[in-house]
């Protein structure tokens, strides 16, 4: 089975992103035993040592063992935390609902931001690949009043209270600043902050440096690490509900790191029952903003990319950019993640759009207060474009989009609920979106480590894993510079040899974000598709 993308052989390009032997490594000397008091010290020394730096993702950094989350980078970062609205983009025939099916798994792709805390894996090192797949429950749709979201099953919580989280009242033009699309991915930079909650707090004013550092060290003493959450209880968890007795939907994923220097991995998940395949690059950029730490989309990184390989969507590619993300609260202790600037949506290839029109989505994030609380509130539009023309290019804030092209309008917080309702029906009621608040991560589902290759991420990363958890901080850190060590063998002897590093599952060319699929990586994710399941499975369509 290939499509688009995929290649029987494997070219690869002259450059090759491989090698790192040319700069030093900055490391973060361990401080203490992994409590929270050295980790504070660690971490103000990374902060540090970053000032000034233009990216600091294309640094190489060595972080101490006990300052990482027991977890590798690539599991991390997959943008399925909520599976079953992924398999939802295929379900209506109608293009307006299935861009709106497309945000809802946009803002719900990284749940992580919104419950718990944010924090820092283990770096990826070259050929390293992770797989896994999930087996959810369709989402149903509510006969009564279809203008509803669809009905989740599993790993829901109780909604919170619509005072919890402040709301956006809805603006008819806003002048607020926005972004293009960030976070890809803190993903593979071992440049970022650890240990970071999403907690609100208030904000600082940017200093100089100087000042910046003088405050640090001020407030030292004052820094906890503590994260207080509050237990969470599952509406409903590994077991159905009673209505919910049907076959399973099942999404395959592959992800490979393809570059070191600078830092790139590739991904494609594919759900052959509902005609669904994701596929994109991950690369940031990061940098130290006041007292910030600002991270992007990298150069290949164009964002994800939705295809559909039949049925409603057939033909259709959806491109969901990543926001900026800020990691703030750095001299308090108290971090907490906030998104900026703008992201875009943007269907291609649907044979549904009206004298050849495409739809097009803005996601517009506010700006952060430097007083108060922070407010994770957002709006937009969804608009058509002429897909032969430009103009939509320059489209990057709800205000900039002509009213006329409007067909529908959005608000909320990201953190919570979102409204929407049509332009073309301006003095109904906003209709509830998605409430991100009741939405839980759904666990994937890894083959045990006596079936991995040495390559694949929890069997490579095993014992670093295995010692964290038990808190053998010195040992684990030996682990893992052993691992890294061997990269950076591994890079002298290919640099001695003159030859390059070959991926196994996408090829190295991905400067326009799309990866090139390899047989390999079809056939891996096949074997996914066909593994051992524990509910009745739907059954496969299989991309000719």
């Amino acid at each position: 089975m290939t499509s688009k993308g995929d290649v029987a052989g494997n070219p690869y390009p002259e450059h090759a992103h491989d090698e790192e032997t040319e700069d030093a490594a900055v490391s973060v000397p361990d401080t203490g035993d992994g409590g929270d008091s050295s980790k504070l010290k660690m971490i103000i020394t990374l902060v540090k040592k970053c000032l000034g730096v233009k990216d600091i993702a294309s640094m190489r950094l060595s972080l101490p063992a006990s300052l990482l989350e027991p977890i590798p980078n690539l599991e991390y970062w997959h943008y399925l935390d909520r599976p079953d609205l992924f398999a939802a983009i295929n379900d209506s025939a109608d293009p307006l609902e299935r861009m709106l099916a497309v945000l809802r798994f946009g803002f719900a792709k990284d749940l992580k931001f919104i419950h718990g805390k944010v924090c820092k894996p283990y770096n990826s090192v070259l050929g390293e690949h992770f797989q896994a797949h999930w087996d959810v429950l369709p989402v149903a749709y509510p006969v009564d009043d279809p203008a509803q979201p669809p009905i989740q099953h599993l790993y829901l919580s109780e909604a919170a209270a619509s005072s919890s989280i402040s709301q956006l009242p809805p603006s008819e033009r806003s002048d607020t600043a926005s972004t293009k699309s960030g976070v890809s991915s803190l993903k593979s930079a071992e440049s970022q902050v650890a240990s970071v909650t999403d907690t609100p707090t208030k904000s600082t004013p940017a200093t100089s440096p100087e000042l910046f550092v003088t405050e640090m060290d001020a407030q030292m003493s004052k820094l906890s690490l503590e994260v207080k959450e509050e237990p969470i209880k599952l509406i409903e968890g590994d077991e159905p509900p009673p209505t919910a007795d049907g076959p399973r939907v099942r999404i395959a994923y592959l992800t490979e790191q393809v570059s070191h220097h600078p830092p790139v991995s590739a991904f494609l998940a594919i759900c052959p029952s509902r005609q669904l395949e994701m596929v994109g690059i991950d690369q940031i950029t990061a940098k130290v903003s006041g007292m910030n730490v600002r991270v992007a989309a990298g150069s290949f990184n164009k964002g994800i990319f939705i295809r559909g390989t039949g049925g409603h969507a057939e033909g259709e590619t959806y491109q969901v950019t990543h926001p900026t993300a800020s990691v703030n609260g750095i001299l308090r202790g108290n971090f907490y993640i906030t998104f900026s600037d703008s992201t875009t949506i943007t269907c291609s290839g649907s044979k549904s759009g009206k004298d050849g029109q495409q739809l097009r989505t803005v996601i517009e994030y506010k700006e952060e207060s430097w007083l108060g609380r922070a407010h994770f509130l957002c709006e937009g539009v969804i608009h058509t474009y002429d897909p032969e023309g430009i103009a939509h290019h320059e489209w990057t804030k709800v205000r900039h989009v002509p009213r006329s092209r409007v067909v529908a309008q959005f608000h909320g917080s990201w953190k919570h609920a979102i409204k929407w309702k049509l332009a073309s029906e301006p003095d109904s009621d906003y209709k509830l979106l998605i409430d991100l608040s009741q939405l839980q991560v759904v666990p994937k589902i890894v083959r045990p480590l006596e079936k991995q290759l040495p390559t694949e991420s929890r069997k490579l990363w095993e014992h670093v894993t295995r010692n964290l958890i038990n808190k053998q901080y010195g040992e684990a850190n030996k682990i893992k510079h052993s691992i890294e060590e061997k990269q950076r063998a591994d890079a002298a002897e290919r640099k001695r040899k003159g030859s390059s590093f070959v991926p196994k599952y996408f090829g190295a060319s991905y400067e326009d974000g799309i990866p090139v699929v390899l047989p390999e990586a079809r056939r891996v994710l096949e074997e996914e598709l066909a593994s051992e399941a524990a509910h009745p499975l739907e059954p496969l369509k299989l991309a000719a």
